[in-house]
């Protein structure tokens, strides 16, 4: 939709745009079948009967850069000025399971994240913040169960119990091999990892959610809101039917599942894509697992604004675009939502920029009425007939991944990737052209640019942190790792749980990377396939 206005617009999903809905789009419509009640199955209107009538959304505030210690203060500025959730951002390095010291990690520790190496670095990560008392979201896939041990460790010498945090873990790897890239593992072996995942937070953190099925990176890659919902509720599936698989009930972790969205400014279209989401999940749910526990139908899901729509140049006119944005996801129902901050299409956040999109998410909040009344757009034409669309759009592509045997099927075979592909190759086409209007880049430039100081990160990080590292593997008991780590590859190679190994790895200063390579010596790593 962000076309030049005028006859033949379509949606970003490419269906056509009505100049002017009435009763004929909705001919035949059935609102109890479609809508139901807030709350309530099909969960159209919402997952919860009061939404944002009782309380807001938790406001999340993605974070996380250079060391620990400096990300630690910022996590403390973000809780002073109102977060009332926070959201961890992870290294490379990280994310991909190796040490700040490994040759593989060289210019990247400490850029895009936090550089983690050990449960001394988690330490200090959450130093003098009560892990009783905050919800902690943790941006990492692959290496997803490590980072999670490390916070249960950390809360537990804080004398917190297991059962006392709650937050969550994105933990999706599938949409890593579709849209991202920061995997490991093979698919199989990654959804072991997932289901033993599940049945540790079920016995041990059972307020933890334990998966966080992402369409945001894929949204950030190019796919169309149909896209999005398809391939991620596909995910969904695969997951859901990996731990039936494993032996657990559907209802025993079904309600601790969450979901990740973009929303972009095309405001309308998001909505619609919340909505129609809600219905498809709790429809496949209770018809293809037999879910009972109304909590398992529910998709409840934390939004972040679109940083792919954000501009290097005029880099203030994002603070409107997030606004947009973050008005589309609260109109759609999420239940968390983070706002990008305007610089970060130039470089990390400063602390002014993080506050203001802090300050955005409490004006929608606080000083206008949205939140006044639950789903203020149900009935309307336009949404309406927008989430039947989208909807199925996005279960004609659900049914071809089905066709090719599930998810991971398609993505051994390319087609998730291959489809988004295709799209972005459209946006940016478009964009090109000039038909897709992008404020300040090909229209109502500048001649030139007004200066910018942007947050840089110290590249001596790389050294302390290796320093760090240095010091651990000198000060720790290694027949203690070795040993610990010798039980991770035996749980690995069999099909003991392999998280009780690996955290009693990490409570022996275990780095990540060493538990990292201790699987991928027993699963391998994957290779990708070349596009569908």
């Amino acid at each position: 939709m962000a076309r030049e206005p005028g006859s033949g617009r379509v949606t970003e999903s490419g269906f056509p745009v009505a100049p002017v809905y009435g009763p004929g789009d909705l001919a035949g419509w059935d609102a109890a079948e479609k809508l139901g009640e807030p709350g309530a199955y099909p969960f159209t209107r919402g997952v919860y009967p009061t939404m944002y009538t009782g309380r807001p959304w938790t406001m999340r505030q993605y974070a996380g850069f250079g060391t620990a210690t400096e990300s630690n203060a910022r996590y403390k500025q973000l809780i002073a000025n109102g977060t009332t959730g926070l959201s961890v951002a992870f290294d490379l390095p990280t994310q991909m399971g190796h040490d700040s010291d490994a040759p593989l990690a060289g210019g990247e520790v400490g850029k895009v994240g936090v550089a983690i190496d050990s449960i001394d670095d988690m330490r200090v990560l959450f130093g003098g913040i009560p892990l009783g008392d905050v919800s902690t979201s943790m941006t990492i896939n692959a290496p997803a169960a490590l980072l999670l041990l490390m916070y249960q460790l950390v809360a537990e010498e804080q004398g917190v119990s297991a059962e006392q945090l709650t937050g969550t873990i994105q933990n999706d790897v599938l949409k890593e091999y579709i849209a991202r890239g920061t995997y490991i593992f093979p698919p199989k072996p990654s959804l072991r990892l997932i289901a033993d995942i599940f049945k540790y937070c079920k016995a041990e953190i059972p307020r933890w959610n334990t998966i966080s099925i992402s369409g945001y990176h894929m949204a950030e890659a190019g796919a169309s809101p149909a896209q999005e919902i398809a391939f991620t509720l596909a995910d969904g599936i695969e997951y859901v039917r990996t731990a039936v698989a494993a032996g657990m009930d559907v209802d025993d972790f079904a309600p601790r599942l969450s979901f990740f969205f973009v929303a972009r400014t095309t405001f309308l279209e998001e909505v619609a894509k919340f909505r129609a989401a809600r219905r498809i999940w709790a429809r496949v749910m209770r018809e293809e697992f037999g879910a009972k526990n109304p909590k398992s139908l529910m998709l409840r899901f934390h939004t972040q604004t679109a940083g792919v729509q954000l501009t290097a140049q005029q880099p203030e006119v994002n603070l409107v675009r997030v606004a947009v944005q973050g008005l589309a996801a609260v109109l759609g129902g999420t239940q968390s939502l983070h706002t990008n901050s305007f610089d970060e299409a130039i470089a990390l956040p400063t602390d002014k920029s993080a506050r203001l999109a802090l300050r955005t998410q409490q004006v929608l909040a606080y000083e206008t009425d949205v939140t006044a009344t639950v789903d203020p757009f149900a009935g309307s034409y336009v949404v309406e007939r927008m989430t039947d669309d989208v909807e199925a759009a996005a279960l004609a592509l659900m049914e071809r991944v089905e066709d090719l045997g599930g998810a991971v099927d398609a993505i051994e075979r390319g087609f998730q990737k291959g489809e988004i592909e295709r799209s972005a190759y459209t946006i940016a086409q478009e964009t090109d052209s000039g038909e897709r209007v992008v404020v300040g880049v090909n229209r109502y430039q500048l001649d030139a640019e007004e200066p910018y100081e942007p947050l840089r990160v110290d590249p001596a990080i790389e050294a302390q942190q290796a320093a760090r590292l240095a010091a651990l593997r000198a000060e720790r008991d290694q027949p203690a790792v070795d040993a610990a780590l010798a039980e991770l590859r035996k749980a690995a190679a069999g099909e003991d749980n392999v998280l009780y190994p690996m955290k009693t790895a990490l409570k022996a200063r275990a780095t990540v990377g060493e538990v990292c390579d201790a699987l991928r010596e027993v699963w391998g790593t994957y290779v990708p396939a070349d596009a569908f």
